[in-house]
């Protein structure tokens, strides 16, 4: 007789995966328990943590609390007062409606939760540890709710270990409290890490929180948004395309005062700032859609940032046009005026005198000159690594000796020649036929393998800045910094922290002169900030490579034979010549028999 082998999980272990999609980290926590404070009309919420929310979290909030049958049944799976049926689901304007946030949290963690309503004389106190409940008693408190979390995944040491240092897991809670905060400026928050405030925000306007999240300078950068159509509405602000940063971070789309990523509808505000902004630069914005919930879908991820339209396409153009709109009125639009005045009196100086006498300019040249008459450039042969066979394959060769020369006057030396291609290939003859190198991917990987070794060895080589740089980022980039800080000093970068968001750079590496270091800088942390949600790289490798894109030479950059000899000598010098840090081939050879069969 077969034994059946489907069994009903206990309801621990149901609650511990469902966990697992809810509760990512302590971030999860903080956005579960502020969006149900906002849910429950509060007008002042307190965040408290500590190390990051994994030893503490709490949320307390002013508003309509529960009653003790309630304060029971909340941490029940999929217990909600959002929904009673599926139509519900389509009308859904609250922050969140599952039921399955605090049953997770509790699954995973040890909560304490107090809580009262104001026709109540005493409130609620539960205990709850790993979905068991360890107390439940009356509690004198005034009205609202206090949700303390602490241990966070206790009793799921592997969860635990997956999580990031503490400086990276506050930024996480940063991003989600600042998700909350902006599109709830009617609420007060207060926001406290370790027993330092970090935010005191007061009720106001959406101007006055963003001024009050992002700093008093976003005062005079901002631009409102006021797109009011049948089908959609969009307000908010965007920031003056002077002040677009090469960092990504101020982007924030919210539906309903919900926050969504959405790519498609990025590229529209993108395209609307398209030629008043560097390409590397990025805008700002903070941006409402206000839309009928039946035409979207917001029951598509776990922690409901993605969101589906019923047509998208609409909503793209009126973003595009609203963006655009704010841009125009505020005279930011590039304009051709054609109706100056010829007599505005514009000075032009003496030139502008016309009892001036007339000179025909003078220029000196050399009538011999022919353009066409290339010189022979003699360079000075160095060690090469690599040795090339008849096939055109590469093999990697160790044992040049390294004091090995050739006689730049030997007829092999003057046979030799280098040319750049496009101002971005390096071409030069082998052996087997010519090798042909990206510029850009070879010198990523000799600064790659040299940043490297240098945060290993502390051998940093930096030079004074005449005037140190002053630099101020969000609280979440500048935290990153402080968290890199360590190894970009191991490098050259001399930076000095002057309060929570601002820093002084007073020297930089060696090899980046010229280089502006507060650009520097950002376009720094906002590849760190790429590749480490594309690839998890580690904090070494990862800076390595976001330091060594930046400085490395760029396609179209003019470069002479002195400097290109230098790439392709310091390129097979590296312990892997082949391929760049990102994976790509960097230089190849066309065989000459290739070339031959190409032109017969």
């Amino acid at each position: 007789m077969s034994l059946d082998i489907i069994k009903l999980l206990p309801d621990s272990v149901a609650n511990q995966i469902a966990a697992g999609e809810v509760i990512q980290r302590p971030a999860s926590v903080v956005k579960e328990l502020i969006e149900n404070a906002i849910d429950a009309g509060a007008t002042q919420i307190d965040l408290v943590v500590k190390d990051a929310g994994r030893t503490f979290i709490t949320v307390v909030d002013n508003g309509c609390g529960m009653s003790e049958t309630d304060a029971r049944l909340c941490f029940e799976r999929h217990a909600t007062s959002k929904i009673k049926s599926a139509d519900d689901l389509f009308a859904i304007r609250t922050m969140g409606f599952r039921g399955e946030a605090l049953a997770s949290i509790a699954a995973v963690a040890q909560v304490e939760l107090m809580t009262r309503r104001e026709e109540d004389e005493v409130g609620t106190k539960i205990r709850i540890e790993g979905s068991k409940v360890m107390e439940q008693m009356p509690k004198p408190m005034s009205v609202g709710t206090n949700l303390m979390v602490k241990n966070l995944f206790f009793n799921v040491p592997a969860r635990r270990n997956f999580l990031k240092s503490n400086e990276a897991e506050l930024r996480h809670i940063n991003e989600e409290f600042f998700r909350i905060a902006i599109m709830n400026p009617e609420v007060g928050f207060t926001f406290v890490s370790n027993d330092k405030e970090l935010f005191h925000l007061y009720p106001g306007s959406l101007k006055q929180r963003i001024v009050g999240l992002f700093g008093k300078d976003y005062d005079g950068k901002l631009l409102p948004v006021n797109q009011v159509t049948e089908s959609v509405t969009i307000e908010g602000f965007i920031v003056k395309p002077e002040f677009s940063k090469k960092t990504r971070g101020e982007q924030y789309f919210f539906v309903n005062r919900r926050f969504i990523k959405h790519a498609y509808l990025h590229h529209a505000v993108e395209n609307a700032y398209k030629e008043l902004i560097p390409q590397d630069c990025f805008p700002g914005y903070f941006l409402d859609i206000q839309i009928d919930p039946k035409e979207i879908d917001i029951n598509i991820h776990p922690t409901k940032t993605e969101v589906n339209f019923v047509d998208v396409k609409l909503i793209y153009a009126i973003m595009h046009s609203a963006v655009r709109k704010a841009i125009g009125q505020n005279n930011l639009a590039p304009t051709l005026d054609f109706d100056v005045d010829p007599n505005m009196g514009i000075d032009f100086g003496e030139a502008s005198r016309l009892d001036r006498p007339v000179v025909t300019p003078k220029e000196d040249y050399d009538p011999t000159f022919n353009p066409f008459k290339i010189s022979p450039i003699r360079h000075q042969q160095q060690n090469w690594r690599i040795a090339y066979d008849d096939s055109g394959d590469t093999v990697a060769d160790n044992h040049v000796a390294d004091n090995e020369q050739l006689n730049p006057s030997t007829e092999e030396e003057q046979k030799s020649f280098y040319i750049q291609l496009q101002q971005s290939y390096i071409v030069t003859a082998v052996k087997s036929g010519l090798l042909v190198i990206d510029q850009h991917l070879a010198h990523e990987r000799i600064l790659y393998e040299k940043y490297l070794k240098e945060m290993e060895t502390n051998a940093k080589a930096s030079q004074q800045e005449l005037f140190p740089h002053h630099i101020s980022l969000n609280i979440n980039d500048a935290s990153l910094l402080r968290e890199l800080k360590p190894e970009l000093e191991k490098i050259g970068f001399m930076i000095e922290t002057m309060n929570n968001t601002t820093f002084v750079i007073n020297g930089t590496p060696a090899d980046c002169k010229g280089s502006d270091a507060v650009t520097m800088i950002e376009r720094i942390l906002e590849d760190y900030k790429t590749n480490m949600s594309a690839n998890q790289l580690d904090r070494k490798l990862n800076l390595a490579r976001s330091l060594a894109s930046q400085m490395a030479v760029k396609a179209g950059q003019a470069l002479n034979a002195v400097e290109m000899q230098d790439i392709i000598d310091r390129l097979f010098g590296c312990a892997v010549a082949e391929v760049a840090p990102n994976g790509r081939k960097i230089f190849t050879i066309i065989n000459a028999d290739d070339i031959k069969t190409h032109l017969e």
